[in-house]
């Protein structure tokens, strides 16, 4: 699998290329795409880098792995293509974010919240489709949680915003104190009413943001 990474997360991630593992997921991943129908497309696979470069990001959300339903991954979490249905999780985060802000959002695609430095990192990168969780424990998460480290270690005030047990499981990678840590329960429909409604995440990240001289995200 070649490597088409935006330069400032090449050169923040360049130590893992040389890794043992990174060797065994490739080959995973470039046996997987060639027998299998497998998502996002091959194109897409870093795009939440190359969309939302290192010294850019402003917030972190981190999902899972890709949708694994056809014409839904887009490379980046949560998203879906304009037109799409949304799916039901991001339903409910665009049902928080009208109730935190009231903000009625029409666009699924949210690549405009990537451009404004919103880095939707997914943990798994790959998946076979129509079976979730196909390419955990492959080594995505080896190279996403270093990821995670890096913005950590080297940038000061993000917002990291982690939805459920997975997700807040990686609140260890991340310095408190240098950072706004934001979690609750997953927007699934099976908990998103166990404490996501209500969380403002929204509005608690901008208002950090603005306590740290950056410019909010614009969430509509």
């Amino acid at each position: 699998m070649t490597v088409r990474i935006e330069p400032s997360w090449k050169a923040q991630l360049e130590e893992e290329f040389a890794q043992p593992y990174w060797e065994s997921l490739t080959g995973f991943v470039r046996a997987e795409y060639a027998e299998r129908q497998c998502f996002p497309a091959g194109r897409n696979i870093f795009r939440a880098f190359d969309l939302t470069p290192f010294d850019d990001v402003k917030v972190v959300i981190l999902g899972q792995d890709p949708y694994h339903t056809p014409g839904a991954a887009m490379g980046f979490c949560f998203s879906v293509p304009d037109g799409n249905r949304p799916q039901p999780s991001l339903q409910n985060i665009f049902q928080e974010l009208h109730s935190d802000l009231g903000v009625a959002r029409q666009r699924t695609d949210l690549s405009d919240w990537a451009g404004q430095g919103v880095f939707l990192l997914n943990s798994v990168l790959t998946v076979r489709a129509r079976e979730a969780g196909s390419h955990a424990g492959k080594g995505w998460e080896n190279f996403t949680d270093s990821a995670i480290r890096r913005l950590s270690a080297g940038r000061e005030g993000l917002v990291f915003i982690l939805w459920g047990s997975y997700a807040i499981a990686k609140r260890a990678l991340i310095d408190p104190r240098k950072h706004m840590v934001i979690t609750s329960p997953h927007p699934s429909p099976f908990s998103a009413h166990k404490g996501f409604f209500g969380s403002r995440p929204f509005s608690r990240a901008n208002a950090y943001l603005a306590q740290q001289g950056k410019d909010p995200i614009n969430w509509a």
